[in-house]
C-alpha cells in the first residue's frame, strides 16, 4: 500500500520551510540552499544546505536552529555531528538540515548528489537577496 500526502499537508510544508531558513539564517548561515526531494528520497521532503566559517560556526548555528524552532514547538528527531562541527545534520523529519564547513560541504557536494532535486527559494531568501543587491534569485 503506497502512502501519498495529501496537498494540504504539502502547502503547509512549503509555508513553513522559509521557518526553518530564518532560523539558519540567524547566526548568518552561508550560501544557502533549499532543495525539494519530495519522489526523490524517503528520507526527507526538504533538505536545506548551509555553510559556516568554522567548526565553531556551524556548532553556533546548530544550536541557534535547534533553540529558535523550539520556540515553535519543533523539536528535532536527532542531531548528528555537533561535536565535531565539520557537518552538523539536524533531523526534523520533513525537513533534514545540514551544517557544514565549507570545505566540507565542496567534498561531499550534497547539491551534486541531489542534482535531481528542485531548488526552492523562500520569502526571506528573497528579501536577503534584495538587501544585498543581488537582482536576480535563481529558482527552478
Amino acid at each position: 500500500m503506497t502512502l501519498r500526502k495529501s496537498n494540504q499537508v504539502m502547502q503547509d510544508l512549503d509555508k513553513r520551510i522559509d521557518l526553518y531558513v530564518k532560523a539558519v539564517s540567524g547566526k548568518k548561515a552561508a550560501n544557502v540552499v533549499v532543495l525539494d526531494v519530495r519522489g526523490l528520497t524517503s528520507v526527507a521532503d526538504i533538505f536545506i544546505i548551509c555553510s559556516a566559517l568554522s567548526n565553531r560556526q556551524a556548532t553556533a548555528i546548530s544550536d541557534f536552529v535547534e533553540r529558535y524552532l523550539k520556540s515553535f514547538g519543533i523539536k528535532p528527531l536527532s542531531i548528528e555531528g555537533k561535536n565535531d562541527g565539520l557537518w552538523v545534520l539536524l533531523d526534523y523529519g520533513e525537513v533534514v538540515i545540514h551544517v557544514f564547513c565549507e570545505t566540507v560541504r565542496k567534498f561531499y557536494d550534497l547539491e551534486g548528489l541531489w542534482s535531481d532535486a528542485k531548488r526552492m527559494t523562500t520569502e526571506s531568501m528573497m528579501e536577503k537577496a534584495k538587501k544585498a543587491g543581488v537582482l536576480e534569485v535563481y529558482v527552478e
